[in-house]
């Protein structure tokens, strides 16, 4: 071969090299530019959808919903998934609140859970629940005519004092029946009851003291939950006074102890049917507070209100009460001022200046013929109308 045919055959092959360079060059150039835009994408999405389990993170916990596990995942597909993730949330979170919404229009107490936010950081003296039945209309309108405050007055009081005052009561056997439509009425009216997820049942006032001061505890934060009758008289300022001696205490139970016989004769009032959990027949109960009006300090209500599935309800609630209690570090207070006689009993004792926080009858377990009698309770044994403004807790 001549040398200029081998000088060609090197100039041609030359250019070939250069030109695979260029070509390999490009592609290297085109790879990082694909490279780099299949890297930015999936980033900028996850962000994204990061930002969207977020705010569906978010807006589970603010609206108190079930908290609903998020997995994720790796791979090439974690887009497609997050993105399925991010709709069964959505979808879950919209049947919740639905369920949610549904809930609270229909439950007896939804009026009541409404204001929870609102009361939970507010800090109140006492929750004051006076026990009451459908059939006791007339009794509610003698309560409200003496010694409980009506409308603004009430209001204040809770504002000023931090005493809160409702007639506690549940539901009847047929939901949203006549009943329930007659306090709702009256609700509207008055705006002072406090509704339970209760059957109202006259053997079933141990579960309603559980639901009361379960529901209550949830509703106010208060040092002190009280349960009154709604045939007894009060004076709130003087109430408030001896509650007021036993605040630095963890765990109080105030009311006029007793310690009477197990009933066990069938046909007897007040008979236990469980009467040999008490021992042998003619055994008195354990101490523990009349019915009438006792109070518990926080502590204690909580505790009822965490255990209320499991503690025991006996015939009577008192004793339940006094039950659910025996077993804790708890100090029993009997203050005799919470269970005065009315007239003369409760007239000779503001003479001799121990004006009572609470007067009944031991005979009825209320004001005998409460409903016409006490008005005359009040204005006889009555604090004066003042004495709860001035009154310093």
């Amino acid at each position: 071969m001549s040398m200029k045919s081998r000088g060609m055959g090197i100039g041609v092959y030359a250019k070939s090299i250069n030109l695979v360079l260029l070509v390999c060059l490009g592609c290297f150039c085109a790879g990082l530019v694909f490279i780099n835009r299949m890297w930015t994408v999936p980033e900028a999405n996850d962000f994204a959808i990061t930002s969207k389990l977020e705010d569906a993170r978010i807006n589970l916990k603010s609206e108190n919903y079930p908290k609903l596990k998020v997995v994720q995942h790796k791979g090439n597909n974690s887009v497609g998934v997050l993105d399925k993730t991010i709709t069964n949330l959505e979808t879950e979170l919209t049947a919740s609140r639905t369920a949610h919404e549904s809930i609270m229009h229909d439950f007896p107490m939804s009026r009541n859970m409404k204001n929870v936010e609102a009361n939970v950081k507010r800090k109140y003296f006492m929750v004051v629940g006076i026990n009451t039945a459908f059939s006791s209309r007339k009794r509610r309108e003698s309560v409200r005519a003496t010694w409980m405050p009506q409308g603004e007055k009430r209001m204040k009081l809770e504002e000023e004092k931090g005493i809160v005052i409702r007639f506690v009561i549940g539901r009847s056997s047929t939901s949203g029946g006549i009943l329930d439509k007659e306090i709702d009425a009256e609700e509207m009216l008055h705006g002072d009851f406090l509704r339970l997820d209760h059957v109202e049942a006259y053997l079933e006032l141990s579960g309603k003291t559980k639901t009361y001061f379960s529901t209550a505890v949830a509703l106010w934060d208060a040092e002190f939950y009280i349960k009154v009758d709604d045939d007894i008289h009060v004076n709130l300022a003087m109430l408030g006074t001896t509650l007021a001696r036993h605040r630095m205490k963890p765990r109080v139970y105030i009311g006029c102890m007793k310690s009477g016989l197990v009933h066990a004769r069938k046909g007897m009032k007040y008979r236990e049917p469980e009467y040999w959990k008490f021992g042998e027949m003619g055994n008195k109960y354990f101490l523990h507070a009349t019915g009438q009006l006792y109070a518990i300090s926080k502590d204690l209500a909580m505790y009822i209100s965490t255990n209320q599935p499991i503690l025991h309800k006996y015939a009577n609630e008192d004793v339940s009460l006094g039950t659910w209690l025996i077993g804790l570090d708890v100090e029993h207070v009997d203050d005799r001022s919470l269970c005065c006689g009315t007239p003369p009993d409760c007239e000779w004792k503001i003479r001799a200046g121990n004006l009572c926080a609470a007067s009944f009858d031991r005979k009825c377990n209320g004001i005998c013929k409460s409903v016409e009698r006490i008005m005359d309770v009040h204005q006889r044994c009555g604090e004066d109308e003042n004495a709860i403004w001035s009154a310093s807790f």
